[in-house]
């Protein structure tokens, strides 16, 4: 049952970030995402789904290593509980350079676990 939960979870992390990608509509210029409220939003509503996935990860196996994993869970926690603080430029930061390492190590956890 376990296995099967880290399934679940690591493929919900996927598809959020899938869909982060899918959001962007493959277009990576900070000024288009900043000046759209709802691409904003729909990226920041993933970045949620990350950090709640993660965190019900590390829960379920603590063995699992996903770099920057406590930083992902905080940001998560800080869009719900501080959105009128949430700092595009550190959302864009994300999305370039730790989305794809996550991406990347999620991908490989998964292939284990098929």
């Amino acid at each position: 049952m376990r296995l099967l939960e880290e399934k679940k979870l690591l493929t919900d992390i996927k598809i959020s970030i899938e869909s982060i990608y899918d959001h962007l509509e493959n277009n990576f210029d900070f000024e288009i995402y900043k000046a759209n409220k709802t691409k904003r939003r729909a990226v920041e509503r993933e970045v949620e789904i990350i950090g709640e996935a993660i965190n019900k990860l590390l829960k379920v196996n603590d063995k699992i290593v996903i770099s920057y994993s406590r930083q992902i869970v905080d940001l998560r926690n800080k869009i719900i509980h501080s959105y009128d603080n949430v700092n595009d430029i550190v959302i864009w930061k994300i999305i370039i350079k730790d989305i794809p390492v996550l991406q990347k190590e999620i991908s490989n956890y998964l292939e284990e676990k098929i």
